[in-house]
């Protein structure tokens, strides 16, 4: 089951190849198989069944027939048959599950189109092998290089080379048929090797490159799934998903292949329950089913007049509300039948893991008051005074030049309301003065006299006349 990277060492502890699987043969968990009858002997004079599956390159697998008798076992590597020269590839199943298998392919175990094993590859077979797989993927981009400049609509998705490195096979996706004649040659003339064109489906695709899916596991159809069953939108339906093509698509653009795994349960769950297209008739008027629990077996209920109201009932109850339509009678009421109108998710989770609410985030938040931020220029007035504004201020009774100490008095008089606070202005009292007329000499200095504490002295600047 695994490579020779990946094997166990002597001490038990796996060695890992580290290279997460995708090592140069190809062998970490891909489409691996538990062979559960291998530690069964068989019945004396029984032979063991001659032939064994044999994985290549990502998912493609092929039955061979050991006809020269080689004792193989799971995770042998293998030259096997191919035209023209050989292949080579990792055996994955052996015994009776191989003629299993074959059955449910469909392969004719005693066909003679089987092709056979050669040998055990040797060590020069594997590095040869090795070689021409490092040669892929810059193959892969100089491929879709030259497609594109042909201007052709496909997808080159993966390369795969021979064992011996002598054919190269290019699968890719097409939505219709493209003449890739020159394109065919072209590749001939690069890359220097016989080429084969395989088309491939869009599952096929996403079965070979792998990744991961919404689940956060790997794909089904690139570990385990080889048989592709057809995925309908009536399966989402049937199980009440959202019919939402992002959601139901897979990598591969198709549906999901996991909407089949539980189908088959919600089938068999839902034989118990009432059509959903089921009318019930009541005085109040004519009931329609809007939603069904199929776990917990109920249905939702809204009358025709009303969508906005709806009743929960069970199906119990919502059979014994049909028998009495049948025999056309009417019931009084669909709130004489329903268990609860108030919500049962609100019920069953409410106050879990400490809260109260599952609508608590529903709620706006409320929004911070800003702080206000005081201005430079309001902080700055008990200092700077601007023009045109008389402050009377006490005095100050720790001041050694004022000699008493009076009551504080602070007046303020604004003799021009319309001039702002914060604004400052140069004081043009002497240039916007009139000088007295028929005296022409300078202004002489007065000497500095002092003024009483509490003195107002208007500004005859900004004095209006009536």
């Amino acid at each position: 089951m695994a490579c020779t990277s990946c094997s166990t060492s002597d001490g038990g502890a796996p060695k890992g190849c580290g290279n997460k699987g995708n090592c140069g043969t190809d062998s970490c968990n891909k489409l691996t198989v538990f062979d559960w009858l291998s530690n069964m002997s068989l019945p004396n004079g029984e032979k063991m069944f001659d032939c064994v599956e044999i994985r290549f390159k990502n998912g493609r697998k092929e039955f061979y027939r050991n006809t020269e008798n080689l004792t193989l076992s799971m995770g042998d590597i293998v030259a096997t048959e191919a035209s023209p020269g050989h292949d080579i590839g990792i055996v994955t199943l052996t015994g009776e599950l191989v003629r299993i298998q074959m059955k449910k392919k469909g392969v004719n175990p005693e066909s003679n189109e089987i092709l056979k094993v050669y040998r055990k590859a040797s060590q020069k077979d594997i590095d040869i092998w090795a070689a021409a797989r490092e040669r892929e993927d810059p193959m892969k981009v100089r491929a879709r290089e030259l497609a594109i400049a042909q201007k052709l609509e496909m997808k080159i998705s993966d390369i795969e080379f021979q064992g011996d490195g002598s054919k190269a096979t290019f699968y890719y996706t097409a939505n219709d048929r493209v003449d890739f004649r020159q394109l065919i040659k072209d590749f001939a003339k690069e890359f220097n090797t016989r080429i084969e064109m395989k088309q491939v489906g869009f599952r096929q695709e996403a079965a070979r490159l792998g990744g991961i899916g919404s689940c956060g596991r790997e794909l089904c159809c690139s570990t385990w799934l080889t048989d592709f069953r057809s995925v309908n939108t009536s399966a989402a339906r049937y199980q009440q998903l959202s019919l939402n093509p992002q959601k139901l698509a897979g990598q591969c653009g198709k549906l999901k292949c996991c909407l089949n795994y539980e189908l088959d349960t919600y089938m068999d769950a839902l034989k118990d329950f009432p059509e959903f297209e089921t009318r019930l008739v009541t005085e109040k008027g004519d009931a329609v089913c809007q939603k069904q629990d199929i776990f917990k077996g109920l249905m939702w209920f809204a009358y025709t007049n009303n969508y906005s109201n709806w009743h929960v009932l069970k199906i119990e109850q919502v059979r014994e509300i049909i028998a009495e339509n049948k025999l056309k009678n009417k019931v009084s009421s669909l709130e004489d039948f329903a268990i609860d109108d108030a919500p049962v998710a609100e019920k069953d989770f409410n106050n879990a893991m400490g809260q109260e609410s599952l609508t608590r985030f529903d709620q706006p938040k409320k929004k911070k008051r800003p702080v206000k931020k005081k201005k430079p220029a309001e902080n700055a007035m008990a200092t700077n005074k601007p023009a045109g504004l008389n402050v009377i201020r006490p005095n100050n009774p720790n001041n050694a030049n004022n000699a008493t100490a009076t009551k504080p008095v602070e007046k303020t008089i604004v003799p021009n309301a319309n001039q702002p606070l914060t604004e400052k202005k140069p004081n043009n009292r002497n240039k916007n003065r009139k000088k007295p007329s028929g005296n022409n000499k300078p202004n002489e200095a007065k000497p500095n006299t002092p003024k009483p504490d509490n003195r107002i002295i208007p500004n005859k600047k900004n004095e209006t006349k009536e």
